[in-house]
């Protein structure tokens, strides 16, 4: 497995987003399953595995606490506080809360959950507009100081949020949505992250499945599956998108890999400094999305890329109104 640092931490070039195997994406699988997808996953070299307290609420955490538990001082666990959840209201995610003492709280639950005495990345969910970004930062730096936490993460935190954050604390990575079909980062955050040393962890590397070619605007989904809320999953907009995934299933073909590798792929190249973490709960599509590290996109396949996907004009917004306020602040 080839190996990529975010800031001065060394992981595998890929990691594993854990959320679905608890969370999200319809009724969650067995979790007997997912640890033995776990522990597949580290047998093939991978050493990131993603999590947070809210994606269950709680399950992830204790699923990959007590999975990773015989192989702990192999691999970096990262995971994330600032996001409300059931015990707090009545919806699954239900607005922000980074406040110094729930930062602790909800660290010390972290730990216990996660059977850790130390969280490797430590993740700010999403940034609480009510809580000074010093003050965020100043608290982990103090976890940090007691030993309780390694590492200090944004996720979805603008430009200036960042630098506010990392003249406090070091910050080691930001996990953000990227993909060939979300691609606003570019413009700002990326360039702040290489001028101040930050690896990047994209998110939905693969758009959330769609990106696959394994779905389209006639693939049903559970009724408990959360993409059902995003304008992008909307039957007229992923028809629409349909043609970025004609043209990964056209590289593809050339290729002979498939457009999820592809699509993996195209983020591998963006800068050595990218982490994606694809999400599954299939031993077999662990395997393919890994074999993406492999695959080799020459800078013509690049460009050729960059000139078709110019023409795709992407439909729908990636999160419903009502939560866009809490990306990119």
């Amino acid at each position: 497995m080839q190996k990529r640092k975010l800031g001065e931490l060394e992981v595998s070039a890929m990691g594993l987003g854990c959320m679905g195997m608890s969370f999200f994406y319809g009724s969650p699988p067995d979790s007997t399953e997912m640890t033995r997808l776990l522990r597949a996953a580290v047998d093939r070299g991978v050493t990131f595995f993603d999590t947070a307290e809210v994606y269950g609420p709680f399950l992830n955490e204790e699923l990959l606490g007590s999975a990773l538990a015989p192989v702990r001082n192999q691999v970096v666990i990262a995971t994330k506080f600032g996001i409300k959840h059931g015990e707090h209201g009545p919806s699954p995610l239900s607005g922000v809360d980074s406040r110094p003492e729930q930062i602790r709280r909800v660290t010390e639950a972290s730990l216990r959950r996660l059977g850790t005495d130390c969280i490797d990345l430590l993740y700010q969910h999403r940034v609480d507009p009510n809580v000074p970004i010093e003050d965020v930062a100043g608290t982990v730096k103090d976890l940090i100081t007691e030993g309780k936490v390694k590492h200090f993460g944004l996720s979805e935190a603008g430009a200036t949020t960042i630098r506010r954050a990392h003249a406090v604390q070091r910050v080691t990575a930001l996990q953000s949505e990227y993909s060939l079909w979300m691609r606003e980062h570019e413009l700002e955050i990326i360039p702040t992250l290489q001028e101040l040393g930050i690896g990047f962890v994209p998110f939905s590397p693969l758009g959330k499945g769609f990106l696959t070619g394994k779905m389209d605007f006639t693939t049903p989904l559970a009724d408990n599956d959360l993409r059902r809320l995003l304008p992008r999953f909307a039957p007229e907009a992923m028809r629409a998108n349909q043609a970025l995934v004609d043209l990964l299933q056209h590289i593809a073909t050339a290729k002979q890999a498939t457009p999820a590798q592809i699509a993996l792929a195209w983020v591998l190249a963006q800068k050595p400094w990218f982490v994606p973490i694809p999400g599954t709960t299939k031993l077999h599509r662990l395997e393919e999305n890994l074999g993406a590290i492999d695959l080799e996109l020459t800078s013509r396949d690049l460009q050729s890329i960059e000139e078709a996907a110019a023409h795709i004009q992407i439909q729908g917004a990636r999160v419903p109104e009502s939560l866009q306020s809490q990306f990119g602040r």
